[in-house]
């Protein structure tokens, strides 16, 4: 349907029979589903039709996606870290407690490998417990310590010294050396790490790389690095600014964190 600049879904959504009384809602599903690129599923679909009003259960939406074939992006999974004890080894200070009060209380951390073709990419985020707002992120073609640095430093940027925040990762090398412990202890970080050999430890940073991959990666079978590349920081920019959370009331981890700040000053 290019003559008509919209997807074939949409037109043969739009000139359905007006009796249908789901006509113009099928047609905003369909509409909400491509514009999130096949990523939003009934339940988001349905949150951000309460965001603009449209007041319908998730039964109903669900039963239209089916009758429509739209289905979301499934998921998969991960490169690991873990080289043994290499260094200094920290406590799991977290202990499975994800539930944060406020930004920049407790933070996240990890590595994943991602495959292109014959070539690999080492994405390093840190990602906010309080709304899983990614912070800062280093994308790299090796998974040194150099990639890991540069991601605290941007992180660092957007907080002051002696926050006595906690940083979680796993027992990955990177978080074992000296100079990546001393930098936390010089900005007043507290260093929490998992068990080792368990990811559940660490399953908030798990779960949006495994959100990322299903909805960016593997739906569009990349075959040139630099176009991912691009896309992903795209991505990132989507899912902080853009892409809703239902935890987080229908609002995107953005939205979520300048309202709550409104709200409490």
């Amino acid at each position: 349907m290019k003559y008509f600049e919209m997807s074939s879904s949409t037109f043969y959504a739009a000139i359905k029979p007006k009796n249908n009384k789901y006509s113009q809602i099928e047609i905003r599903i369909t509409e909400l589903f491509h514009e999130h690129k096949g990523r939003y599923g009934v339940r988001r679909i349905t949150a951000q039709l309460r965001n603009e009003g449209i007041f319908i259960n998730h039964k109903t939406v669900h039963r239209l996606m089916q009758k429509l074939h739209l289905k979301s992006v499934q998921r998969r999974v991960k490169y690991r870290s873990y080289k043994g004890t290499v260094g200094k080894v920290a406590p799991n200070i977290l202990q499975r407690n994800f539930y944060a009060e406020k930004e920049n209380q407790k933070w996240t951390t990890d590595v994943t490998q991602i495959n292109i073709g014959e070539n690999k990419l080492y994405l390093s985020p840190i990602l906010d417990m309080y709304n899983g707002e990614i912070i800062s992120y280093n994308i790299s073609s090796r998974p040194d310590f150099a990639q890991v640095m540069d991601m605290l430093d941007k992180a660092f940027e957007k907080i002051p010294d002696g926050t006595r925040l906690i940083l979680h990762s796993d027992q990955g090398w990177q978080y074992q050396q000296r100079k990546y412990q001393e930098r936390l202890q010089q900005k007043g970080i507290i260093q929490s790490m998992s068990r080792k050999g368990n990811c559940l430890d660490n399953s908030v940073m798990e779960n949006w790389f495994g959100i990322m991959k299903s909805e960016l990666l593997y739906p569009n079978k990349y075959t040139d690095i630099e176009v991912f590349k691009k896309d992903l920081i795209d991505y990132i920019d989507y899912y902080n600014n853009r892409r809703i959370k239902l935890k987080l009331k229908g609002l995107s981890p953005v939205d979520y964190r300048t309202k709550s700040f409104k709200s409490v000053s």
